[in-house]
């Protein structure tokens, strides 16, 4: 088990409760205002773990944490699927028709277009992290400045859930991963999924001779990224997440893989994490009556 963990964000956010549900109560978590910052502390040791957001199922992939794991000597040893419900967070006493601001992280704002949508007088303000952007609303106590946060962020500082579950979809999940550093990492024998990265030869037909082998080999790819290729205009390498049974498949694949591919690179295995639907509807049915 590590002793510090890093993380995006502060007290409140996403990244604290992903973090508690992957490594529960006992490691110390640093709090960063970066992705770039969470993987520095992995890299230079002052974090034996960290953990970076990569998707949200409504926002999308977040595309300079995928450059983030090419260039740095980290590897993927877990995942977290975490339900996130966003709510919209006031001061005591404030009413829809008073607020003028909404402040956030963009990812935050993104997930939550079509209630925001609604209210196009409203200033939506980017912010480093859902958590903090409570936590300055409950210090300033600015009036008309109302915040996208989630129940946790409420609770820990003091705000109303002015709306709750304002999300555009209920089966909002977002995908995070554990990093450890490359050289400290222990592989895991009961891992059933793996992150990967590649690089096809830029010709016709040459990306789909790569995903034709992992069909031939019956494994699922659960996610394929493409990012671009520094140096390399309009090239592109690609992101692939590859779901076995154990670490043989996985084996068996790289040898099949190696002949039609320029790079090939194993970022991480790991024990796949899972989400619940069915859960992620019962706390959104229950979120109203018990914290408004």
């Amino acid at each position: 088990m590590p002793k510090h963990v890093s993380i995006q964000g502060f007290q409140g956010s996403f990244h604290e409760v992903a973090a508690r549900q992957f490594f529960g109560a006992a490691p110390a978590l640093l709090p960063c205002a970066t992705f770039a910052a969470v993987v520095a502390h992995v890299v230079h040791g002052t974090a034996e773990a960290g953990l970076m957001a990569m998707e949200n199922s409504l926002a999308g992939s977040i595309l300079p944490n995928y450059l983030l794991l090419e260039r740095h000597p980290v590897r993927v040893t877990g995942e977290v699927y975490l339900p996130i419900h966003q709510h919209l967070l006031a001061l005591p006493g404030t009413t829809l028709a008073a607020v003028q601001q909404v402040h956030s992280h963009p990812m935050a704002l993104r997930q939550c277009g079509e209630f925001l949508d609604r209210h196009p007088h409203w200033k939506l303000v980017e912010t480093d992290d859902t958590g903090h952007s409570a936590q300055l609303l409950a210090q300033h106590r600015t009036p008309g400045v109302a915040v996208v946060a989630g129940a946790q962020a409420a609770e820990q500082f003091g705000l109303h859930i002015l709306a709750p579950a304002i999300h555009d979809d209920p089966h909002n999940y977002t995908r995070f991963l554990v990093l450890e550093h490359a050289d400290s990492a222990r592989p895991d024998p009961l891992a059933d999924k793996a992150s990967l990265y590649f690089c096809a030869p830029h010709a016709p037909g040459r990306l789909a001779a790569v995903l034709a082998r992992v069909a031939a080999h019956g494994l699922n790819l659960s996610k394929l990224q493409s990012c671009p290729r520094p140096g390399q205009p309009w090239h592109y390498g690609f992101h692939a997440d590859v779901e076995c049974e154990n670490p043989a498949q996985l084996e068996a694949l790289l040898a099949d893989l190696a002949p039609v591919t320029e790079e090939l690179r194993v970022l991480g295995a790991y024990r796949r994490g899972h989400w619940n639907t069915a859960a992620s509807q019962t706390i959104d049915a229950q979120v109203a009556p018990q914290l408004t």
